[in-house]
């Protein structure tokens, strides 16, 4: 029967029970006509035979016999609708790899137009022609060619799935909404579809903005290396102006140097030349004195020996060179002296560098004020904010969440998410104390490690001399002078936390390379007082001013 689909639109002769075209056509008594096989297997399923159309009851299951005349006509149109099957196949396309197939086509596969839900199969153009003109199937699903329509069939009941459980958000079919589903939410496919269809733009909505989302972020990141990249060439750029400085005057010392040391031999070779002259001088001349001398004692002549013995003797240099010499210049001394300059001249320029690099830092001072909410109980707080120490009795406090209850800490008021800060405190005649930057999620209760992995980038000093940078692991520090002004500055894109001796511009330690991501807060600790070794209080001060002591 599945053959007979690719008929013309002649209705007439399409069984009303299987909806196809006739197969061995019979007519009732009362005039309709049917399949042989439509009409005798449904009568096999009752024990009343009627007609499936007008209803009609028969007494005894009449004896059916073909049609000769309809089943001629039928085979007349089943030949016409070949012979336009045959003609069509040559102008449309093969079904080609990914595309859906035809499945009435014997031999060369034709590319589907329309698959349909109810017959299971998908047609092209000229074998779907009868869904578009036969009453009885133009009432059929017609959608989109798809593969596996087997997969739009209820696995349990064998019939389509019509309908969407909106309990289990799975599509069922008729039987299964009154059986398995019953007590069940369950709507229409469409109306599924399109509650579904409205949360995919929802869906759509939210990832074209999570797209916005990182396509910023890219480029909030491009923009990051780009000034990175600025930031880098700058330094470079600087470097090379410090170090060619630094070379040149290298350069001019060793040229200082060499001279002064080839004066000092020059020098040294003239006198002795000076010397060495004078000497060969006497020499000649006690030579001719050594020949005269000879020359007198080979005569005879008493007279003549006797006047010229005196004017003789006279005549001989009289210079004592006994103690006379030439001593080398102390060379070694020269290259002392001049290392001594040199190391004096670059440690001026350094510590120029130096002063540089700090009023840099310092352009980007803010305004750091105590948060007495996250003050540990044994701390006393100035009233402007600006000092802390600590006393042995503890305060009652409310022991909020963002109050330090073991550690004698306290935070800066104002947080810090992005760009450059710097702050500055005096720690001028204490013994401990502990100086930084906390991430903003960092544990306040109870005792607390201080490092970079708990959200800690600080410096502490302890017993008045020992400085320690808590990193990764403790670093030791070796200072030329112990600070009075601590200077505490954060690049946050950059991942940097550095600290400096504003006194003498000195860098005492840096964190790089650091992740932020979270609010950063000023952290300070005075730490015990010691009966009274370290009384005195940690000082926010601002840049380039006085600073007073209050009373607390």
């Amino acid at each position: 029967m599945s053959a007979a689909r690719c008929l013309r639109s002649e209705d007439q002769f399409l069984c009303s029970i299987c909806l196809d075209v006739f197969t061995d056509p019979v007519s009732t008594p009362c005039g309709h006509n049917f399949c042989k096989h439509c009409i005798t297997q449904h009568w096999d399923t009752t024990d009343r035979y009627r007609c499936p159309l007008c209803t009609e009851m028969f007494h005894t299951r009449p004896q059916l016999k073909i049609n000769t005349f309809i089943r001629e006509v039928v085979a007349e149109f089943r030949h016409e609708a070949q012979q336009k099957a045959s003609s069509s196949s040559s102008v449309q396309q093969a079904a080609k790899p990914g595309e859906v197939p035809c499945d009435v086509c014997t031999g060369t596969k034709l590319k589907a137009l329309k698959s349909c839900l109810v017959c299971l199969l998908s047609y092209c153009d000229s074998h779907l022609e009868p869904h578009l003109t036969m009453s009885g199937l133009k009432r059929h699903q017609l959608i989109h060619p798809v593969d596996n329509l087997e997969d739009r069939m209820c696995r349990k009941h064998d019939k389509p799935l019509e309908l969407f459980c909106k309990t289990d958000q799975t599509c069922v079919c008729t039987l299964c909404s009154v059986l398995d589903h019953k007590t069940h939410e369950v709507v229409p496919l469409k109306e599924g579809y399109e509650g579904k269809k409205a949360k995919l733009g929802k869906t759509e909505d939210e990832i074209q903005q999570m797209i916005q989302v990182r396509r910023l972020k890219i480029e909030e990141m491009k923009e990051s290396v780009k000034m990175s990249k600025d930031a880098a060439d700058r330094e470079i750029a600087k470097g090379v102006q410090i170090f060619t400085t630094l070379m040149e005057s290298v350069e001019r010392a060793l040229d200082q140097l060499i001279k002064e040391i080839e004066d000092k031999q020059k020098t040294t070779e003239k006198q002795a030349e000076g010397f060495i002259k004078d000497l060969e001088q006497d020499v000649s001349e006690l030579m001719k004195r050594s020949s005269e001398v000879k020359q007198l004692s080979r005569s005879e002549d008493h007279l003549h020996l006797l006047q010229s013995f005196s004017s003789l003797k006279a005549a001989l240099p009289t210079k004592d060179w006994t103690e006379v010499s030439v001593r080398p210049p102390s060379y070694e001394v020269t290259v002392v002296r001049a290392v001594t300059q040199l190391e004096e001249k670059l440690s001026k320029n350094m510590k120029k560098q130096l002063e540089a690099e700090l009023k840099r830092v310092q352009q980007y001072a803010v305004d750091v004020t105590l948060d007495p909410d996250t003050a540990n109980p044994h701390l006393i707080l100035s009233d402007d904010g600006k000092q802390v120490n600590h006393r042995d009795v503890r305060k009652k406090f409310p022991d909020n969440p963002e109050r330090f209850s073991t550690c004698i800490c306290v935070l800066g008021k104002k947080s810090f998410s992005s760009g450059r800060f710097y702050f500055q405190v005096q720690v001028k005649g204490k013994t401990d104390w502990d100086l930084g930057v906390a991430r903003e999620s960092i544990n306040r209760k109870g005792n607390i490690k201080l490092s970079p992995q708990n959200g800690f980038w600080t410096v502490w000093l302890r017993n008045g001399n020992e400085y320690k940078a808590l990193d990764k692991a403790r670093v030791s520090l070796s200072l030329d002078s112990r600070p009075e002004k601590v200077g505490v500055f954060v690049d946050y894109e950059e991942g940097l936390v550095s600290f400096h001796d504003v006194d003498t511009a000195a860098l005492i330690y840096s964190f790089t390379g650091c992740s932020f991501n979270d609010k950063l807060y000023p952290f300070f600790s005075p730490e015990l007082n010691r009966g009274g070794k370290n009384s005195a209080p940690l000082i926010i001060c601002p840049v380039n001013q006085t600073v007073f002591i209050h009373t607390l």
